[in-house]
Parts: C-alpha cells; sequence; structure tokens
C-alpha cells in the first residue's frame, strides 16, 4: 500500500508518516519498482499502534520504544500515564482556579491584575508572616477575592494569620464570604467547621446572621457554640439555650455570661433567661462547680426575676452559691 493510501485510511497525513520514519518508529517493508514507499500490513498496525499510544498521551519516542521493548508492561505504562495525568490535570486546575479568582477581582489594568497574582502567590506562601501582610493588605486597597480569602481562612493553621484573614474576610462585606464560609461549616473536618464559623462570626450583616441561626442546629457542638455567642452579641434571642448550656458546661461561659447580658436588654427576655437559668440550677444533674457559674451569669441579667433568684440563692445550701449570691445581690443594691 503506498503512503497516500495509508495516510487516506489512517488518518495520519503523509508528511507524518515521513516523520515517523525518520524517528525510526515506521519502516516501509518495501519499495515500488519506482521507488516509493509501500506499506505492508504489519507496518499499518505498527501505525495505528503508535497513535493509539499517542492518544494516551505517550510521545512519539515513548510510544517508539514501548513497542520496541519485549520487557514492555502496559500496567506500569498505564500507572505511570495515571499519575502525569493527575499532576497535569492539578495543575491546570490551579490555574483555572487562579484566574477565576483574577477575573472576580475585576483588575482595571495590568498593574491591578499583576497585585491580585500576587496576593495569591503570598497567600499561598509557607511563611506565615507573608501570609499575615497578604491577609491585610486589603487595607491598602488591593483587590481581595473573596474566594482566595475563604478558602485561606479555612486551612490556616497559624493564630495570628487566620485572626488576619477573617478580619479581612469582614472588611470585605456579607454576602460575598458567607455563603462560602456557610460551605465550610458543612464540611466533614472538624478543625475547618470551626475555623468557618469564627470566620463566620466576625462577618456583619444579615445574610451572616442567617447562616449562623443556621448554625444553631448543627451536629458539632463547636459550631454551636461559638454561633451562639455571636448571634447572642447581635440580640438572636434563639441563641439562649444554647448559651445557658455554655454556662453549664463551662465552655466560654465567660463569652456566654455576656452574650445574656446582650440579650437581656428587655424586661420580657431577661426575665426568660433568668427563669431559665434558675430552672438550670434547680436541676437535679447540675453539678456544684455548674450552679456557681449559673449563679455568677444571673449578675449581669436585670429585672425582678432575677433578683429574686438571687435572694433565695443566698441562702443556698451550697455555701460557695449563696456567699456569691449574697455579694451579687449587694453589688446589684450599690448600683
Amino acid at each position: 500500500m503506498l503512503i497516500g493510501e495509508v495516510a487516506r485510511r489512517s488518518g495520519v497525513s503523509a508528511r507524518m508518516l515521513r516523520h515517523y520514519e525518520s524517528l525510526g518508529l515506521v519502516r516501509p517493508s518495501g519499495r515500488t519498482g519506482s521507488g516509493y514507499r509501500e506499506y505492508s500490513g504489519a507496518d499499518i498496525r505498527r501505525i495505528f499502534h503508535i497513535e493509539s499510544l499517542r492518544s494516551l498521551g505517550l510521545s512519539l519516542r515513548e510510544a517508539g520504544r514501548a513497542l520496541d521493548d519485549p520487557g514492555f508492561t502496559p500496567s506500569a505504562l498505564v500507572g505511570d500515564l495515571v499519575r502525569r495525568t493527575s499532576e497535569r490535570i492539578a495543575a491546570e486546575s490551579e490555574l483555572l482556579t487562579r484566574l477565576r479568582r483574577i477575573d472576580a477581582a475585576a483588575p482595571a489594568g495590568w498593574e491591578d491584575a499583576l497585585q491580585v497574582v500576587a496576593l495569591l502567590r503570598a497567600l499561598g506562601s509557607k511563611s506565615a508572616d507573608t501570609r499575615q501582610r497578604a491577609a491585610l493588605s486589603s487595607a491598602d486597597g488591593v483587590p481581595m477575592p473573596v474566594e482566595a480569602l475563604v478558602d485561606a481562612a479555612l486551612s490556616e493553621t497559624d493564630p495570628n494569620v487566620a485572626g488576619a484573614l477573617r478580619w479581612a474576610l469582614a472588611r470585605s462585606g456579607d454576602g460575598g464570604p458567607a455563603p462560602l464560609l456557610a460551605e465550610g461549616v458543612g464540611s466533614p473536618v472538624a478543625a475547618v467547621r470551626e475555623r468557618a464559623v469564627r470566620a463566620l462570626a466576625e462577618l456583619p450583616g444579615d445574610e451572616a446572621t442567617a447562616r449562623l441561626r443556621e448554625a444553631l442546629a448543627h451536629p458539632d457542638v463547636v459550631v454551636r457554640r461559638y454561633a451562639a455567642v455571636a448571634l447572642g452579641t447581635r440580640g438572636v434571642a434563639d441563641a439562649v439555650p444554647t448559651l445557658v448550656e455554655m454556662v453549664v458546661a463551662g465552655s466560654n461561659d465567660t463569652d456566654a455570661a455576656d452574650a445574656l447580658s446582650v440579650l437581656a436588654g428587655d424586661r420580657t427576655t431577661a426575665d426568660r433567661i433568668a427563669t431559665r437559668l434558675v430552672d438550670r440550677l434547680a436541676h437535679d444533674s447540675t453539678e456544684a462547680p455548674a450552679r456557681g457559674r449559673l449563679t455568677q451569669a444571673l449578675a449581669g441579667i436585670p429585672g425582678t426575676r432575677a433578683s429574686q433568684a438571687l435572694v433565695a440563692l443566698s441562702h443556698d445550701a451550697d455555701r460557695a452559691v449563696a456567699l456569691t449570691a449574697a455579694y451579687l445581690l449587694r453589688l446589684r443594691d450599690a448600683g
């Protein structure tokens, strides 16, 4: 079969077939009387084999070595191709993410675009100082891609850098990072969930508040507690039950008590909080240290119900609780 016919049947151009020959990949088995290349059935099969290997990502030289090596094992080749392809896809995916983030920052010109590139590289630096400076650069008016900041905040382990990233996210507004951080709250990794809810707690606005309300029902108690404290300081009364349980458990109980005092701004809510604290004090399962913390929490709750509870507690059988209640009553009287 002549080269033109081979090209037509195989889909490989005559020029490429000559290139194969120059590399020693295919050698036509014969020549016609006029000197034209003539390909045998075996030659054509080899061409198809080369094209098949090329379709898997092998170079021409690699394809030739694979076909000529008597010890060639397809499994080793395929395994290597899987690794190389995975690495290439990861690199391309990283590039695509970077390009999308640059596009999201809407740079006005090349200088802005290059600043965003520098920021993205700095956020991925191994140096904590470099990452922190990148997070704080939003104060200088550098465009900050929200997705990049969220990703960085969810993976950051250095507490100083994490704080800077939360600050940068809070400056970026409410609607942008809140949904992304809410996705982080749903992560299967506990550390990521905690970072996400802490960042969400520092965001201003209604969107963040709505996401924090959802977090109150999260199965992870750490998530619920961070959400409750944040919501309490925002005046959301739904956080009261979780805040009271935090006081009982002694987990961030001071922050929980402060949040309860913020919520107790109106008489109705104040009395409701006092009632819940008193009910928990009277519960048989509440141990002495927890009763002491609950008594102290009543100090920040105004109103008659809290005062009556402190009067009763000043005669409590637990001397520590009684002394604490009596002291708090004197402070209320003095105020």
